[in-house]
């Protein structure tokens, strides 16, 4: 067979009688003649210039070698540092379809996961979904034997979850907007606005509040943003989360970590229990609302702030996506309560209420609530069989634990309007939860 070799301007060729030919280059001749030069046989060539010819194959085939074995030495190390069961992908190959050296190459790359300290720009992305918001509300305190009332601001942290029917509709914990007098919330630009409780599930302790878009400018409207909800039923443990909130009503502020737990059941303050995901993620007072995200920026649950325990540190929970989901869905079907009934059409349950405390409940085990003192004739509640001694805990699925929080809840409702109701009552000797759907009635002239 012959070899032709090209180096720089000349042409080797292996002849038939074992020697090699040198062609100078130019224009085609006849017989075996490259340009004017003849053919030369035996060896004859320019010694200088096949010299560089071979100390330039042995350079390549040196390089080649060392290559090579540094090729091989990070695919070993790779091998042994990365277990292949918990590798994802990250890079993807064009394999040749039909070709099974390729595909069998194709299946021994090994991939790797590789998560970059900066997540500037999943913040970025996402921060124009999240708000702050404030919530006012009247506290009552007694100081020897007075009561006393003081207008209280308390911060938390919402994410837009939906635009619809005139609404933006903001998801955040029903502990942050609960006993509301009023809700202001602080969009990404700084511009505030007034929003109103849409629903609540005190339960999960989730809530929905509604922002009327016409109350926002153009400008707000095009820096805002709706968030996406990721798949919290498939994370994994060790897998990296972002939280984002308003961190003691100092603004928005971001924190990073990582899964620390799955399914964590955790008791609140108030005596509940949930199921959180566990992260060390840092969440303190003002996160609550808030959200912690993937790091491809996917909401996978609903910080909680309220969740605290003296002495433990790097410990923050928060409420699954995947659980909230169909509870924020139904929240966000509800009809808005944006103005209180005027006090003549106002609704009119008709019992007579008495707050069940905590001490009340550890001393007599009676259910923290709304205790029915009594129960008047020809009225709503005898209609749907409220009795005496039963305990009205939630209102249209808020909770309600006083008399007060009752009576400002149903300054909302007209008569006429039909609510759920959630009682605790006593069967064989112990509460059992009655839920029943109430038409309210008009007051009567006596009261009014």
């Amino acid at each position: 067979r012959e070899v032709v070799i090209m180096y720089e301007n000349e042409i080797y060729s292996n002849s038939e009688n074992g020697g090699y030919t040198s062609y100078q280059t130019g224009s085609y001749g006849t017989g075996n003649s490259y340009g004017t030069d003849q053919n030369v046989k035996g060896g004859k060539k320019k010694k200088g210039t096949f010299r560089k010819f071979i100390v330039s194959m042995g350079l390549g085939i040196t390089f080649g070698v060392f290559a090579g074995a540094g090729f091989y030495a990070v695919r070993l190390g790779a091998d042994k540092l990365l277990p292949a069961g918990n590798q994802e992908a990250i890079t993807s190959q064009t394999q040749q379809e039909g070709n099974p050296a390729e595909e069998a190459r194709m299946d021994n790359i090994n991939y790797v996961t590789y998560v970059s300290d900066d997540i500037s720009g999943v913040v970025e992305n996402v921060m124009p979904a999240m708000v702050s918001i404030v919530n006012t509300s009247t506290r009552t305190t007694s100081f020897f034997g007075y009561t006393y009332e003081e207008s209280r601001p308390s911060a938390g942290s919402g994410i837009i979850v939906e635009e619809k029917d005139g609404e933006l509709l903001i998801v955040s914990n029903n502990h942050v907007v609960a006993n509301a007098d009023s809700l202001e919330v602080t969009f990404i630009d700084g511009t505030t606005a007034a929003a109103n409780i849409k629903g609540q599930d005190s339960d999960m302790d989730l809530a929905v509040i509604a922002v009327s878009l016409e109350s926002l400018t153009e400008d707000t409207r095009k820096a805002i943003n709706v968030a996406t909800l990721g798949d919290s039923d498939s994370l994994k443990l060790g897998q990296p989360v972002i939280a984002i909130g308003n961190a003691l009503g100092n603004g928005q502020s971001v924190t990073n970590g990582i899964v620390s737990a799955l399914d964590r059941e955790v008791t609140n303050e108030d005596g509940t229990t949930g199921t959180y995901i566990q992260t060390n993620a840092a969440i303190n007072g003002g996160n609550s609302g808030g959200a912690l995200l993937t790091i491809t920026g996917e909401v996978i649950g609903i910080n909680s702030g309220k969740i605290k325990a003296t002495g433990v540190e790097g410990m923050g929970y928060a409420i699954p996506i995947s659980s909230a989901s169909p509870i924020i869905a139904d929240l966000m079907e509800r009809q808005t309560r944006t103005e209180k009934a005027a006090e003549e059409e106002r609704g009119y349950l008709g019992i007579s209420p008495q707050t069940v405390d905590g001490t009340t409940e550890q001393m007599f085990g009676i259910p923290q609530g709304v205790y029915v003192a009594k129960v008047f004739e020809d009225t709503a509640a005898e209609q749907v069989g409220i009795r005496k001694g039963d305990v009205l805990v939630k209102l249209d699925g808020q909770k309600v634990s006083s008399s007060e929080e009752l009576m400002k809840a149903l300054e909302y409702y007209k008569a006429g309007e039909t609510v759920s109701i959630t009682l605790k009552r006593v069967e064989n000797g112990e509460y059992v939860d009655v839920e029943l759907e109430v038409t309210l009635g008009n007051r009567p002239e006596e009261d009014q």
